[in-house]
């Protein structure tokens, strides 16, 4: 099997290749990746990799590039949410164009499977809810969970018009190995700079679930051996959740600071946009065989750790 993962070298994307190079049956991985979050250092060697330095906004390159791939996972995307806050249009320029070329890259190339990265903010702020793909009613509040909405909505399109089968993954916060947004990264990077005062985003009370990457990985994999049929979305996250006051309160034992002033932006929300409270029902995709190794408060000490750990590498 030859795969093409778009954004390989960043976040998830790195995770899943140096984790699928293990299994035999993959004879070839095609790294897509522009590098502007991603990293060499994140991918491990092989000669199963090639990567393409170039953006999904170059078609030429892309429709090469894609070539003779027997499945497509779909990562590149702005990973910054907040970003948006002062440049809403990024959402749009940095998302949903580039989903829509890939899908126009594998038309062209008769490529028939996709898995796609997409995100729990496309249900908008239904407070604590229990969050159903079936049931529950998307309204996101942000550009970020509105390209991802119609991203998925494309890839259905896509399947009807040209018989490309997707899956698309609601994710809840992802953290872990190779993480270069987030609130631990955030806490993390100030920490290195000022131990004696921080800045927190909203009231410090927003609450969610964080998936570590691996097990996003575990369902990435198990997904590539599903019957592809139409398009087909999936939640994912752990069954619980832990508010930012904890995480702060984990990163300052990871620094061993006692004592520290703490200053709140205020609000419910860490920006506009931001979901404060997510709960999520993912029984569906867990129907698979599919759970969560790690607890959110697991996946976040973790993650500071990684951090800490490889502080040079981040430069912080």
């Amino acid at each position: 099997m030859n795969l093409f993962v778009s954004g390989g070298a960043g976040f998830i994307g790195s995770n899943l290749v140096n984790e699928i190079l293990k299994y035999r049956k993959i004879k070839k991985i095609v790294i897509y990746d522009n590098f502007s979050s991603g990293k060499k250092w994140f991918l491990k060697k092989s000669k199963k990799i090639k990567i393409i330095k170039a953006d999904l906004k170059d078609e030429k390159k892309l429709n090469s590039a894609i070539k003779k791939t027997d499945l497509v996972y779909h990562f590149a995307a702005n990973p910054d949410i907040a970003a948006a806050v002062k440049n809403p249009d990024i959402d749009f320029v940095e998302g949903t164009i580039l989903l829509r070329n890939v899908l126009e890259a594998m038309r062209k190339n008769k490529i028939k499977k996709i898995i796609f990265a997409s995100g729990s903010g496309v249900y908008g702020d239904k407070k604590k809810k229990s969050l159903v793909e079936d049931k529950t009613i998307t309204n996101p509040i942000s550009t970020y969970g509105a390209s991802k909405l119609y991203c998925e909505n494309l890839i259905a399109s896509y399947s009807n018009l040209v018989g490309i089968a997707g899956i698309s993954f609601r994710f809840a916060n992802v953290s872990g190995d190779n993480c270069t947004h987030g609130v631990c990264y955030d806490f993390v990077r100030k920490l290195f700079k000022n131990k004696n005062k921080i800045n927190i985003l909203g009231n410090g009370k927003q609450s969610k679930s964080y998936l570590h990457v691996s097990d996003v990985v575990s369902a990435l994999i198990k997904a590539k051996n599903l019957k592809f049929s139409n398009h087909q979305v999936y939640n994912l996250s752990t069954r619980d959740f832990i508010s930012v006051n904890e995480i702060l309160t984990l990163a300052l034992k990871a620094f061993k600071i006692k004592k520290i002033e703490k200053k709140y932006t205020g609000g419910s929300r860490g920006w506009r946009g931001d979901v404060p409270i997510v709960r999520i029902n993912d029984n569906k995709f867990r129907k698979f065989g599919w759970y969560n190794k790690n607890s959110s408060k697991e996946t976040i000490i973790k993650t500071i750790k990684f951090l800490i750990t490889n502080k040079k590498n981040y430069r912080f």
